[in-house]
């Protein structure tokens, strides 16, 4: 006999949460976590809920609109730090994002296509005055952006379940194996990002992503587990 999902109760008791931060402004909340965890599926169903519940709007970003040409990624590393230090280009989301929503302008939700590799099209987003924007991505938590967020919901899973989560979206093109060198630059970047930025500690909640059937929901009046 299959056991009912938890998921939709865990969300909205995550998006009751969010609703009383900052309330009567506008709020930055960083959806973090590593890659194939379940980031923008979590992004996308608190967006969706928002609608349908009603309460304070949301406006969704992603960090890989903010991504650097292929080039220069490259340029700094094809390994582990490589591809930490050298992915995006955080003070291009501060202008275009973090700056015009305190000021109450409107943001620029991307600027760079990472699959084609090349610029978008400049669009303009008004958030508002009570808006929550919800910025999904890796490495959020690193000293660049430490300092810009009301609250961060840290989605969490082990990399024996997000590698091979994550490339399933590619099919064939990589090891299901963490530790295989297919994606030692991948998983090797988000080990040190971890190492450097402890940003599980640092979380206002901690969303335990790994049977997306039940997730787990610590939050900031709890102790989160070790």
């Amino acid at each position: 006999m299959s056991t009912a999902s938890s998921r939709m109760p865990i969300l909205r008791q995550l998006l009751a949460e969010m609703q009383q931060i900052s309330p009567n402004e506008r709020a930055l909340i960083a959806i973090d976590g590593v890659d194939g965890v379940g980031k923008t599926h979590v992004s996308q169903e608190l967006a969706r809920l928002a609608v349908s519940l009603g309460g304070r709007p949301i406006a969704r970003v992603s960090i890989d609109g903010f991504h650097l040409p292929k080039a220069d990624r490259l340029k700094a590393g094809v390994g582990p730090q490589g591809f930490f230090r050298g992915s995006y280009r955080y003070d291009t989301f501060r202008e275009c994002v973090v700056e015009p929503v305190r000021a109450g302008d409107p943001m620029t939700p991307g600027v760079w296509d990472v699959a084609l590799d090349e610029p978008v099209a400049a669009s303009k987003v008004l958030v508002p005055s009570n808006g929550i924007v919800l910025v999904d991505g890796i490495f959020l938590q690193r000293s660049e952006l430490a300092d810009v967020w009301d609250a961060v919901v840290w989605v969490e899973a082990p990399f024996s379940i997000t590698v091979p989560r994550g490339n399933a979206r590619f099919p064939g093109r990589h090891d299901a194996d963490p530790d295989a060198p297919s994606n030692h630059r991948y998983v090797g970047g988000q080990r040190l990002y971890i190492a450097e930025a402890d940003p599980r500690e640092s979380a206002t909640w901690v969303l335990d992503n790994s049977d997306l059937e039940h997730p787990i929901l610590h939050g900031p009046l709890e102790d989160k587990p070790v």
